[in-house]
C-alpha cells in the first residue's frame, strides 16, 4: 500500500503553509513571517524549517521557483493550499468541540 500524504499538519507545518499563502518566499522569509504572525510564540530553527520545506517539496505542497546561490525561493501549490485549508477546517472543528465543553456563565461546571 502506498504511503498516504500528510493528513494532519503539525503547528509548524501549518504556519509554514500559511506563510506561502502570502506569496513566494525563501526559508528566512518564512521563519520571519511565522515569528511575526505568532508574536514570537513560534520560532523555527533552520533544521526544523528546512526539514519541513523538504517534506513539503516531496509531497508537492510547495514548488521551488528560484535558486540564487544557496537561497531557494518557493511558492505554494494547489495541493499545498488544499492541505492548509483541510487543516484549517480540522482545527476549527477541534475548537468548536472544545467550546461545547465550556460551561456558559452561570451554568453548571
Amino acid at each position: 500500500m502506498p504511503k498516504k500524504a500528510m493528513v494532519i499538519l503539525t503547528e509548524s507545518m501549518f504556519y509554514v503553509l500559511m506563510a506561502f499563502r502570502s506569496g513566494e518566499m525563501c526559508g528566512i522569509d518564512v521563519a520571519d513571517y511565522i515569528e511575526k504572525q505568532t508574536g514570537g510564540r513560534i520560532r523555527l530553527g533552520p533544521a526544523t524549517l528546512y526539514t519541513i520545506l523538504g517534506k513539503f517539496e516531496k509531497e508537492e505542497y510547495i514548488l521551488e521557483t528560484q535558486v540564487e546561490g544557496r537561497k531557494r525561493t518557493y511558492r505554494i501549490t494547489e495541493r499545498g493550499l488544499e492541505a492548509w485549508e483541510a487543516e484549517l477546517i480540522r482545527l476549527k472543528q477541534c475548537v468548536a468541540d472544545a467550546e461545547q465543553l465550556i460551561p456558559e456563565e452561570g451554568g453548571q461546571s
